[in-house]
């Protein structure tokens, strides 16, 4: 584990690659990775250890985008004392950031900045399996055999929400009410933010960030 406290959300839209980045923050610096999706799976007794922090971010984009908040499942899950942890699918209106704010002061938020067209076409081009959680994306990942699931051969869904005439809609709701939740941690001066097109050039600037706040357990080239 880290040898330095540190508290971290990090925020952006769907298809923004939240996932990949908080894997890797918590691989790279020791931190335990919080998913709001995970902790939904497990206290529904729908949860295992099987595809881990990635079915449980799937998740949380599923409920929060679609079904509203799922504040009062996930608020009471986190341990006590929460001291390092890289938190990803929550918060993502300005009621469920104050609400973390009575269990939890940040250290650190990073919000990722993808253009609009770019997170269009990542979007409509992602499939899941849908009793896992894995994500392919026909683009840059896809399954061996078209429409399948690798490692069941079960058949692959595209969700309704990530279906192009949908997409749109989505990411204008999660503008709208990710604006708040922004300026309010900006105000705070703990907000950070990243723009580019590909995770894989974002992330050198955010391993380069918090190297500066917690010593890393792993050199950026290992990752």
């Amino acid at each position: 584990m880290a040898s330095k406290l540190l508290r971290a959300v990090v925020l952006g839209p769907p298809g923004s690659g939240k996932g990949t980045v908080c894997e890797r923050i918590a691989r790279s610096f020791g931190l335990q990775h919080l998913s709001s999706g995970q902790f939904l799976r497990e206290s529904l007794g729908g949860g295992d250890a099987q595809g881990g922090a990635a079915v449980g971010l799937k998740l949380s984009s599923c409920v929060m985008d679609g079904f509203g908040s799922i504040l009062a499942v996930f608020l009471p899950l986190i341990p006590a004392p929460f001291h390092c942890g890289a938190c990803t699918g929550f918060p993502r209106t300005l009621g469920q950031a104050k609400a973390l704010d009575r269990i939890c002061e940040l250290d650190l938020v990073i919000s990722l900045n993808i253009p609009f067209e770019t997170l269009k076409d990542r979007l409509s081009a992602r499939w899941v399996h849908p009793g896992s959680g894995r994500v392919y994306n026909m683009d840059f990942n896809p399954p061996h055999v078209q429409g399948i699931d690798d490692l069941t051969g079960e058949p692959l869904v595209q969700r309704e929400d990530d279906r192009p005439e949908a997409v749109a809609a989505r990411l204008r709701k999660y503008k709208d009410a990710a604006k708040p939740v922004i300026e309010l941690y900006k105000s705070r001066g703990i907000l950070h933010s990243f723009s580019g097109t590909e995770t894989n050039k974002i992330w050198p600037y955010v391993y380069t960030l918090l190297s500066s706040k917690i010593p890393p357990v792993l050199l950026d080239e290992e990752n």
